[in-house]
């Protein structure tokens, strides 16, 4: 299985490094010098790492055959992609690849069904499910231990405990009119 585990950007520097963006949680396993990468597009690679180092927070790379400037600026925004055991599990207990989650059956605490994991959206704050419901609709859900209360591979589910308004529109909002004509009732009766 292949996984895109980092985004390459600017060129830093005349001797071919390059910064990356990182989207993978194991860089130092993924993108470890020795290591053999695909890339999209295909026609950029495959790149062997040669360096890499962090630099001011941010990883750089350099690549085999990349020694100037112009050719590290000429794989910028190209993906690198590993090779991943579709079997392999991070180390942490709590912890997915996407291609895990992607096509889990989301339901409530109670088994009502909610719909199907299509898409895991990563945002810098946090990962978002996307879920296609039933009526074809999607609704996105925080992938956050407060909501996603268990992830069950062998039974092929995430079960879920939303706040009121998440996946539907019955949440009770009060509005400032609303807490004015309250108000105004309670005026009246006095």
């Amino acid at each position: 299985m292949q996984l895109v585990v980092a985004r390459i950007g600017r060129a830093h520097g005349i001797k071919g490094e390059v910064t990356v963006e990182v989207r993978t949680d194991e860089p130092e396993l993924r993108l470890a010098p020795g290591a053999v990468l695909a890339t999209d597009p295909a026609s950029a690679g495959p790149l062997t790492i040669e360096t890499g180092r962090v630099h001011s927070g941010r990883l750089l790379l350099r690549f085999e055959g990349v020694r100037d400037r112009n050719a590290a600026e000429a794989l910028r925004n190209t993906l690198l992609i590993a090779d991943v055991d579709p079997d392999e599990r991070p180390e942490e207990p709590d912890e997915y690849y996407d291609h895990q989650l992607i096509d889990l059956d989301v339901v409530l605490a109670d088994g009502t069904e909610v719909g199907r994991i299509t898409e895991i959206s990563h945002l810098p704050s946090q990962d978002l499910f996307v879920v296609e419901r039933p009526d074809g609709t999607e609704v996105m859900i925080p992938f956050v231990e407060e909501i996603v209360a268990d992830i069950d591979l062998a039974e092929q589910k995430a079960v879920i405990t939303p706040p009121p308004g998440l996946i539907d529109d019955r949440a009770e909002i009060a509005s400032s009119r609303d807490v004015e004509d309250s108000s105004e009732v309670a005026k009246d009766e006095i």
